[in-house]
């Protein structure tokens, strides 16, 4: 697994795109943490949007961890990219707070597991695992 986290609009999916490209998939599935299903996640080659599915996922009371492991057993290959929340302003709602803690936990934990991370910042990505 890669995960790619920068800021907002900062280039992380031209980047991943180009990390697909460079591993042989041509045009790949990209599925969407916003508005895909779940279940996308567990077969495309890119995850756009890792902090959207924990949005999701804690929004429905489901386990944040389960959906983790169920990544890494079903799609180990993905190549994942997540928003990096912790360096704006802090919330003043407690559940945006929550969720927030969970994003970022969700992406210490597959920085722990991904063989390459990276940071993307003004296009520019610089491998930090």
């Amino acid at each position: 697994m890669i995960l790619i986290t920068g800021g907002a609009w900062q280039g992380k999916l031209s980047f991943a795109l180009e990390l697909a490209g460079k591993n042989g998939e041509r045009n790949p599935q990209v599925a969407n943490g916003e508005t895909d299903p779940l279940e996308a996640a567990f077969q495309s080659p890119v995850l756009y949007g890792l902090h959207h599915y924990v949005r999701r996922l804690q929004q429905e009371e489901k386990s944040v961890a389960g959906f983790l492991e169920q990544l890494e057993r079903q799609n180990p290959n993905a190549i994942v990219i997540t928003n990096e929340l912790g360096c704006g302003i802090v919330p003043q709602s407690a559940w945006e707070r929550r969720y927030r803690e969970g994003a970022g936990r969700a992406a210490v934990r597959l920085a722990k597991t991904s063989g390459a991370v990276y940071r993307v910042v003004c296009g520019i990505a610089t491998q930090i695992k």
